[in-house]
């Protein structure tokens, strides 16, 4: 299989690779412009999880990235988090959830991002996990903020 040459978006010229990134599901390419010089970045990725995700009440459905995503960003809204940590974030737990097989329980997948939260914001870890275990009352928040303490 031969290299493919990827063009500037600036001025349609040949470019080079300066760095390259390499995880379980994507690869991350940082060019630079032969011509104009100047940088971009490129992602290669593999064909979305062909994995099934199983509900708590038993149902299962196509595990969706989107869906992921958002519940994280939706935890980190207004929070001093920068895109590459999230990023970063996202692509974890997708390794981990590629590596677990062909099903993988919602509970897994929300452990994960309760763990990933609370080591990188630890509001955004309360606010998953208010929703994510259903809070009741005020002691539901004060004993996950303990757990954090």
């Amino acid at each position: 299989m031969g290299l493919i040459k990827i063009k500037c978006p600036y001025c349609q010229t040949d470019t080079k690779v300066i760095d390259k990134r390499d995880s379980l599901l994507e690869t991350r390419r940082r060019r630079e412009c032969l011509s104009c010089k100047k940088r971009f970045t490129t992602y290669e990725k593999i064909e979305p999880l062909d994995i099934r995700v199983i509900k708590k009440d038993g149902r299962r459905e196509q595990f969706n990235r989107e869906k992921l995503k958002s519940g994280i960003i939706k935890a980190l809204e207004k929070r001093p988090v920068e895109t590459k940590k999230i990023d970063a974030v996202l692509i974890d737990i997708e390794e981990k959830i590629a590596k677990k097989g062909k099903e993988v329980s919602s509970q897994y997948i929300g452990e994960l991002i309760m763990k990933a939260l609370k080591k990188l914001d630890k509001v955004a870890y309360i606010r998953f996990a208010s929703v994510y275990r259903d809070f009741k009352d005020v002691e539901d928040f004060k004993n996950a903020v303990k757990e954090i303490r």
